[in-house]
């Protein structure tokens, strides 16, 4: 008599890996909100959670978007770095139940220590379910990362803690370190990715020249920024912080530059995160500006962050890693391509052409909308199919 093998895999391919269900649910959420703070903008909607439309905006597109991605790219990454199975089945239902619930509870009528119970409690089991493997298997290259993750925790938490107190200023200490703390991670990652990803699309099996100064001066100076953000010392203009996003954007710069192959422009998988990356830099450099006394909307500076860098990075990395771990070829298709020129329109809607007229607002919304749309439209079905290889995953 035979004895099958008992299959551990989730029977829903969507609870099989950490990308699944944070891309798509991180995905969807986002559209929804934006669409709910332009409707506020416009007049069209009313809803009020609790601390207002404002704090609610800042913290969901942080704490709720831009944190989903990034849980379901490091739950997934970390299967491949330490060799240990991912976060899969119910354990991860449970997470992403708890981000689920997370952001309905800005419009449940909780207890103010409910919805701060439920908010603040989702990073660190992220980051207690990325620190095992990595642990567990010594990998000391990616212990910052759990930092990194602790440290946005913590900010969140600030945040939060604002938000209860009604303290306006504590709210935006904890806002803009989280901010920039994501920035950190984007640093560290892109670091790592991006001529990974620029060399191995190209066909250029040459390693990357060692160059041991430029990574940790890129993370010292990442880490340093949202650390002045959350002491309250970066509220005004400081010529130290001058000085310091000027690095940033030099350092930045340079990664560029030796990252930078004529080939890549024919790539939209690589030239989408060469352009956000870029982004990065520019944010840095209207940072630099705003300390050194120019006359700069600071929104500027940090929408050419949140849109340009932050979505433009994590629209690319969707795009790329739910390829690689559905078993497809890495290649998109045009609406693909056009979903990352979107996304750079949008950012040169909100940040170049607010300069001129307010309808840039509502130019860089329509074409966040119809980025995340495109997104949608060709990577659902990947993402509640099982992979087409028949591995796990």
């Amino acid at each position: 008599m035979l004895v099958q093998p008992i299959d551990s895999r989730p029977r829903q391919p969507v609870w099989a890996l950490g990308f699944r269900p944070f891309f798509l649910g991180g995905s969807i959420f986002a559209l929804v909100a934006l669409l709910v703070w332009a409707g506020m903008l416009a007049g069209v909607l009313h809803t009020t959670p609790p601390g207002g439309m404002l704090a609610w905006h800042r913290h969901e597109m942080l704490y709720g978007f831009a944190v989903a991605i990034i849980a379901g790219f490091l739950l997934t990454a970390v299967q491949n770095w330490s060799g240990i199975p991912g976060l899969s089945g119910r354990p991860l239902q449970g997470l992403f139940l708890l981000w689920l619930l997370g952001r309905a509870s800005w419009f449940l009528p909780l207890p103010a220590g409910v919805l701060i119970a439920l908010q603040g409690s989702f990073l660190p089991l992220v980051a207690v379910a990325l620190a095992r493997p990595i642990v567990q298997r010594r990998l000391r290259n990616n212990y910052p990362i759990v930092g990194l993750l602790l440290l946005i925790a913590s900010c969140q938490w600030l945040t939060l803690i604002g938000w209860l107190r009604q303290d306006e200023i504590l709210q935006r200490q904890g806002i803009f370190a989280g901010l920039w703390l994501v920035a950190a991670m984007m640093t560290l990652l892109g670091g790592r990715v991006i001529p990974f990803f620029t060399r191995r699309g190209l066909g250029n099996l040459a390693p990357t020249p060692a160059r041991p100064w430029l990574d940790p001066a890129c993370l010292l100076l990442s880490v340093a920024v949202p650390l002045s953000y959350a002491s309250g010392s970066a509220d005004s203009p400081q010529p130290a912080l001058a000085a310091l996003f000027a690095g940033l954007f030099l350092l930045h710069g340079v990664r560029l530059l030796l990252w930078h192959d004529r080939g890549l422009w024919r790539l939209p998988l690589l030239w989408s995160l060469h352009l956000a990356y870029a982004w990065m830099a520019l944010a840095c450099l209207g940072m630099a500006l705003w300390h050194a006394g120019v006359a700069l909307n600071l929104s500027l500076a940090i929408h050419a962050l949140t849109i340009g860098a932050m979505t433009g990075l994590i629209v690319a990395m969707m795009a790329r890693v739910s390829l690689g771990h559905t078993g497809r070829p890495l290649q998109v298709p045009p609406c693909i391509a056009w979903a990352f020129a979107l996304m750079q329109l949008a950012a040169l809607a909100r940040v170049g052409l607010t300069l001129f007229t307010p309808i840039g607002i509502d130019v860089s919304v329509l074409c966040w909308s119809a980025a995340l749309l495109l997104f949608l439209w060709h990577y659902l079905p990947m993402l509640l199919r099982p992979r087409v290889d028949g591995m796990p995953g």
